[in-house]
């Protein structure tokens, strides 16, 4: 049975598999994104968050087994100084994966795999959108009929472009 057995194979051994996922990372540690198949993304992506996770502990400890990991000092230098402060907030989620199309030769799915950028919001920090703004702003100045009118012809001006397209 291989029940809690939770691997991306990739169709290679287990030694070739850990350097492969191990270059990977390093190498969207050192460029912001890489262009990779779907199936050795989400194995990298594995990794990498599990990288960040340790270099946001900080401790030398982690940095050495990111080391023994990774086995690329200049790599784990700037996931420690650069990479993990980004995402001290976050708790999880720090890649991406973009789907592209298959790939000419073969067929295979291939994407982008990426850190992802923006800071994670917070509750205060939401804002409210432009419709429901104005909606509000309405509401305040004119009657409910004259509300009600103006949302009726506005979906209708929608579904009438919908309809032109």
């Amino acid at each position: 049975m291989r029940h809690r057995k939770n691997s991306f194979k990739i169709g290679r051994t287990s030694a070739h598999r850990k350097a492969l996922l191990a270059n990977q990372t390093c190498s969207l540690i050192l460029a912001p994104e890489i262009r990779t198949t779907i199936v050795k993304a989400k194995a990298t992506r594995r990794v990498a968050e599990k990288m960040v996770t340790l270099a946001k502990k900080g401790t030398l400890h982690c940095r050495r087994r990111a080391i023994s990991k990774l086995r690329d000092k200049d790599a784990v230098r700037i996931l420690f100084s650069d990479i993990a402060p980004k995402y001290m907030e976050r708790n999880g989620g720090y890649t991406r994966i973009i789907r592209l199309g298959q790939r000419q030769g073969d067929g295979a799915e291939m994407c982008i795999l990426q850190w992802v950028e923006e800071a994670l919001p917070t509750k205060s920090s939401k804002k409210k959108s432009t419709a429901k703004v104005e909606t509000e702003k309405t509401v305040e100045a004119k009657s409910t009929e004259e509300v009600v009118a103006e949302v009726k012809s506005t979906k209708k001006a929608a579904t009438e472009e919908v309809a032109a397209e």
